[in-house]
């Protein structure tokens, strides 16, 4: 088996050592084996404001007044959300109410 080159300086002159290669030149030490999916990683849970996991279907409750950015539009406390989606990135929760379509963050959301 022959030592992978250094990730971060990408110079051959590297070694193992434990569970960890070495680079020589810079000092970049990495895991041998690469680490593994965890739950975590391949369906990350989206949780609401008191811990209860959430799922696509679910019904939810805003827990305080929503001002929507670039409008006069204000989503009011206790509107209940039927039907909710999950999607990736800092707005969990994609949803449709009245007022039209929002992406909602779950810390805001109570689950029914």
């Amino acid at each position: 088996m022959t030592t992978p080159a250094c990730p971060q300086c990408t110079l051959e002159n590297t070694y193992p050592e434990g569970t960890q290669f070495i680079c020589a030149d810079c000092g970049f030490e990495w895991p041998q084996t690469p680490p593994s999916p965890t739950e975590d990683d391949a369906d990350p849970v989206v949780k609401d404001s008191n811990g209860q996991v959430l799922q696509d279907g679910d019904a939810v409750v805003l827990i305080k007044d929503l001002k929507v950015k670039g409008s006069s539009t204000v989503l009011k406390q206790g509107t209940k959300v039927k039907s909710i989606r999950l999607v990736g990135g800092d707005h969990e929760v994609d949803c449709k109410m009245d007022g039209g379509s929002f992406m909602l963050k779950a810390c805001f959301l109570k689950k029914v």
